[in-house]
């Protein structure tokens, strides 16, 4: 069967997934995901690195610019993962269904709800066996709207306002996010948004990996090499 095909006869009834492969993901998205990985991981560690400097360095203090690549490293993984997230919202419009999934959650459908019950039952050891989905499972879905979508989101706003005020009145930065360091009530209450919003991604990445490898193996379906393929093969 055409994998298209296949998929979209999933969609209303996702248990009658087994022994099927679908193609889910298509290039442009499994690509940012990994992009998206790369730039949280470097924007982490330097981040915290900016937010709690180490006490000192070797050798001469002129001699020594760590401090230095230490930001450059953490703005230009900025700017790539604000790009990054430009285009993502660009393919959500041109790509398939499940490239939309990240920028919305059917909030008014009562059948999500239920399955994002069931799902969180799952994961608590309280159901017995899994069900398939083709994209996301709800709860999945939700945590990924929030730590991905909405996180994104604060965490862009929060930096570029905070690297205005050293570029300075009337730069792009300035003029585009300046705004928000008096609406959440100063530039500590900004750096403070953006330090927890840190903590929160990093939070849901560890999450995250452990509820695709524990997918992967409990609930017979691809997971990870998904997000290589593009195809979820559903094992029984």
């Amino acid at each position: 069967m055409n994998l298209n095909a296949a998929a979209a006869s999933l969609e209303n009834d996702p248990q009658t997934a087994a022994g099927r492969t679908v193609y889910v993901y298509e290039g442009p998205v499994r690509l940012w995901h990994w992009l998206n990985a790369l730039c949280i991981m470097v924007l982490a560690a330097s981040g915290y690195l900016i937010g709690s400097p180490l006490p000192s360095v070797t050798g001469e203090a002129s001699a020594n610019f760590l401090m230095g690549y230490i930001r450059f490293a953490h703005f230009a993984a900025a700017y790539i993962f604000a790009v990054g997230f430009l285009v993502r919202i660009y393919w959500a419009m041109v790509g398939n269904h499940h490239a939309r999934q990240l920028f919305m959650l059917p909030v008014t459908d009562m059948k999500w709800w239920a399955g994002l019950i069931r799902e969180l039952r799952w994961y608590l050891f309280l159901e017995k066996q899994p069900y398939k989905y083709v994209g996301h499972n709800p709860l999945g879905h939700m945590f990924m709207f929030l730590f991905v979508t909405v996180a994104a989101i604060l965490m862009i706003c929060t930096g570029f306002a905070l690297y205005g005020e050293g570029m300075g009145l009337g730069s792009w930065q300035d003029r585009l996010f300046g705004w928000v360091i008096p609406l959440l009530g100063g530039s500590q209450a900004t750096h403070s948004w953006h330090h927890l919003g840190m903590w929160g991604i990093v939070t849901f990445v560890i999450l995250h990996v452990y509820a695709a490898v524990r997918e992967d193996i409990m609930s017979r379906q691809t997971m990870i090499s998904t997000m290589i393929s593009g195809q979820r093969t559903f094992r029984e």
